[in-house]
This record gives C-alpha cells, structure tokens and sequence, in this order.
C-alpha cells in the first residue's frame, strides 16, 4: 500500500460569495445615501424614483451624505480584500520533511506573506474547538510542546460539525497524532 507523504489544504480567504455580497449590497446602499443627501443640498433629484426635494439638507441631508461616505468606505475596504485575497493560502503536512507550513496572504506592507513552519515532532495533538451560540466558533489548531495553538481553519464561515471532525481525524492520523476537543 503506497501512503501520500505530503498532505495539502487549500484555504479560502476572502473571497468568498458572501463577501462579494456585502460588499456589492453595501456599496448600493452608501451610493443611495449619498446621492440622497448630496439631492438635498442641491435641491436636484439625481435618483430618478426618489423625489427628495422636500429633504432638508441640514441635519437629514448631511447625515444621509455622511452615512453615505460611510457605506462607500466600507465597500471599498471590502473589495480591496477580496482583489488580495486576503486571508488565503494552505496548509502542507510533509511527512517526508517532517514539517508543517502554514501559508497565508495578508495586506501588503512587510507582513504581506505569512509563512510559518514547524517540525511535526513539536506537534503534541489536534485540538478542536467547538463553541455554539449566536456566533459560532468551530476551529481546529495545531498544538505544540511549547503550548502554543496554531490556527489551521479558515476565519468566517462556520464549518458543519460532521466536516470539522473528518478534516481533524485526517489531520491527526496523517500527522499520527491525538485528538483533543472530540469525545
């Protein structure tokens, strides 16, 4: 029986289909705003459904145009994030190196690439980490000798309990390690 020594996870970043969402949803909802509260200023309906002539520009008006800056702001930092996927990369298990990296793609600047690794011998267990409630937090990290706990799942989307458990059990018997947070 032949057995794969290296062992690749591909992670998302921020590109993922409820971000392209938000980012679009908010970006039609700041335009809006401001177009609305600029009308009132210029006592002009730039919106064609919309008649806001009767709108006062002082205090609606520059609230509708603040919120509206707001709106556009936010959708602009989203959408930066999403064209530098942000937040993607992969994890490599290499059994015939006997090391692990975790790769990831931050902001640019000096920390842009994150790349970390660590020998699979340093490695004590899986841990996984299930908490349930309003925002649910289901992760999986690497822990070492030295205490630390490596993340190793994507940040943002929940991952289904039955999926989090297979992707540590891989982990851990690829790895040859115990699992610790599943009973």
């Amino acid at each position: 029986m032949i057995q794969n020594k290296i062992k690749v996870d591909k992670i998302v970043g921020s590109r993922r289909l409820s971000n392209y969402w938000w980012a679009s949803v908010i970006l039609l909802g700041g335009t809006s705003f401001f177009l609305v509260g600029i009308s009132s200023y210029f006592k002009y309906s730039f919106t064609y459904r919309f008649s806001n002539i009767d709108l006062l520009f002082i205090p609606q008006g520059v609230i509708m145009t603040f919120y509206g800056m707001i709106g556009i702001l936010l959708s602009i930092f989203l959408w930066y994030t999403i064209i530098l996927n942000v937040g993607s990369g992969y994890n490599e298990f290499n059994n015939e190196t006997g090391t692990i990296t975790i790769f990831r793609f931050g902001f640019p600047g000096k920390n842009r690439i994150l790349k970390f690794k660590y020998n699979i011998a340093d490695v004590t267990c899986i841990k996984v980490n299930i908490q349930e409630g309003l925002s649910p937090k289901r992760e999986i990290y690497l822990k070492t000798k030295d205490k630390r706990e490596i993340p190793l799942t994507k940040v943002g989307d929940p991952i289904s309990l039955y999926n989090i458990e297979k992707q540590a059990r891989d982990i851990s018997k690829f790895l040859n390690v115990k699992i610790d947070g599943i009973y």
